[in-house]
């Protein structure tokens, strides 16, 4: 079962990731993506993903919008703690390295860890949450650019006609 555990202790706020990590954390992640403006007295956030069996392009898109708000937010990098080695490959791949401070040995034990609640959203706030994580990893570099393009081109389509928009191709005249 996937879950996420969350502490914040002396200023260090740990996300604690269990199991295969997925689409239907997104909406939790990005509950928590939308308090971090709320918080004072931040001085890290940790990403734990010891427990993490495996994790999708969606959760990774997250996890940079993490880092990017805690930058511009705390002026700091986040750390992610990872000791499986398939993730670790995964991180570098999407250039986690650039945005993240990646640390194959540390220990957070905290005892005041609590799941962070589940969250249910619609379809359509799912399908934005989607869209707008890959659009972040799309700008961590060329590779992402490339990897994701076709994907977000697609989503964008079904997004505008989810909404009752025309398609975006133009139409020959006839």
């Amino acid at each position: 079962m996937s879950k996420i555990l969350f502490a914040d202790q002396d200023g260090v706020q740990v996300l604690q990731f269990f199991g295969d990590v997925r689409v239907c954390l997104g909406p939790t992640i990005s509950t928590y993506l939308a308090s971090i403006d709320k918080h004072r007295g931040v001085r890290a956030i940790v990403i734990d993903l010891r427990e993490t069996t495996g994790i999708d392009s969606t959760s990774l898109g997250l996890l940079a919008k993490i880092s990017l708000r805690s930058q511009d937010q705390f002026k700091t990098l986040p750390t992610i703690v990872s000791t499986n080695a398939d993730i670790n490959r995964i991180l570098l791949s999407m250039g986690f390295d650039q945005i993240f401070l990646i640390d194959q040995e540390a220990q957070y034990d905290c005892d005041q860890f609590g799941e962070l609640p589940p969250k249910i959203v619609s379809e359509a706030v799912l399908r934005e949450q989607v869209l707008e994580a890959h659009k972040t990893l799309m700008g961590l570099n060329e590779n992402n650019l490339i990897a994701f393009q076709d994907l977000v081109a697609a989503l964008e389509q079904e997004q505008g006609q989810a909404c009752g928009a025309q398609p975006r191709k133009a139409r020959a005249a006839g």
